[in-house]
């Protein structure tokens, strides 16, 4: 089994194939519907023993740095663009990369307005296994 993170990002990826707005621009029954798949979608995953966590994030945040010893961090904030921003994540451990491209294909499709899928990008990563090497 290997574990992958599949991100979901405020409005980022490659364009859209619809642009549906922000999720604030959603009536509640579509918002509702929407977190409804989500929740489904992971209790999916749960039966087949793939899922490990699921996360959402708001939008607030800061960069923060290391500046020296005995001086405070240092912050930048808020990020450049919003739809740079990560919303959430799934954390998935699956036989392989194609499983886990499914797996990402299936979550793209939640509802959004109107009940239509969203074919929202997901950035698919493999958590690393072993440390890097280095050749000279």
């Amino acid at each position: 089994m290997m574990k992958y993170l599949l991100l979901k990002h405020y409005r980022g990826g490659p364009a859209p194939t619809v642009d549906y707005g922000s999720m604030d621009q959603w009536t509640p029954e579509e918002v509702d519907a929407h977190m409804r798949y989500m929740r489904e979608f992971a209790a999916r995953l749960e039966e087949t023993g793939e899922f490990v966590d699921v996360q959402a994030l708001t939008p607030e945040g800061a960069f923060v740095r290391y500046d020296g010893e005995g001086r405070p961090p240092v912050t930048d904030g808020p990020f450049a663009e919003t739809k740079d921003l990560i919303a959430g994540w799934y954390i998935i451990d699956v036989e392989s990369w194609e499983r886990a491209v499914q797996v990402a294909g299936e979550l793209s499709a939640a509802p959004g307005p109107g009940g239509e899928p969203i074919h929202e990008w997901l950035e698919v990563r493999p958590f690393l296994t072993e440390p890097p090497t280095v050749t000279e």
